[in-house]
């Protein structure tokens, strides 16, 4: 038994509801954050037009917090412990993607019987998650470290590059961000990438433990190989 109270049936219907619109808001969020970082010689217009979509995305995800803290009844602090993911994505909208952990924990909690299309489901979502997030930490490292002194970090193909070795958990070396703020983003995608990656490995192994669970329990008495 979880000794987390059950989700206030209203507070369900507007999660589902806000589902859509949250997944645009993430990926105008994410464009416009791209284009102003890719685009140097972009016209002044066109920046203030990409700064205010990220606002614009950023105040969907502040609107839709605010609700769900009134629709909880809890006190803004005992929200915010029990919602922790969610006050994350709610400061960087980027980390949307991580939510995939608590589809993962929803998942771990089904006893009932291994189901792989749900169990697929998660392990896609991560994987698409870890490109999300990979992409969104290559235009943060990049904005960071393009132009800095002793940078490495000099193209968004090598932040890229370096994204892919730092979420594989590689870390080749041959390039490496020097800002202290590319530094942080390097931290925080090591966590993301660990995340993940057992998020995927943990649905699969989770799924076939229950498989050969359910086969022993449903094969007759003394039907196992070996048995005489």
């Amino acid at each position: 038994m979880s000794d987390r109270p059950p989700t206030p049936p209203r507070e369900e219907r507007w999660d589902r509801r806000m589902e859509t619109p949250l997944a645009v808001a993430s990926l105008v969020y994410l464009g416009a954050y791209a284009l102003r970082v890719l685009a140097h010689d972009l016209p002044g217009f066109w920046r203030q037009l990409c700064l205010a979509l990220t606002f614009a995305a950023w105040a969907v995800f502040v609107v839709d917090y605010a609700v769900r803290l009134r629709l909880s009844g809890l006190t803004p602090w005992r929200f915010v412990r029990r919602h922790f993911l969610d006050t994350v994505v709610l400061l960087l909208p980027l980390l949307r993607p991580l939510r995939v952990v608590r589809v993962y924990d929803r998942v771990q909690r089904r006893r009932d019987r291994p189901r792989l299309t749900l169990y697929a489901r998660v392990m896609a979502y991560a994987g698409l998650s870890t490109g999300l997030i990979g992409f969104a930490g290559a235009l943060a490292v990049y904005q960071a470290e393009y132009g800095a002194e002793g940078a490495t970090i000099r193209t968004f193909g090598d932040s890229v590059w370096w994204t892919c070795a730092t979420l594989a958990t590689v870390g080749y070396g041959d390039v490496s961000p020097v800002t202290p703020w590319g530094r942080l983003v390097a931290v925080g995608l090591m966590a993301c990438g660990l995340a993940l990656l057992g998020a995927v490995t943990g649905s699969f192994s989770s799924w076939l433990i229950q498989v050969f669970t359910r086969e022993d329990e449903e094969r007759p008495p003394g039907d196992f190989p070996g048995a005489s």
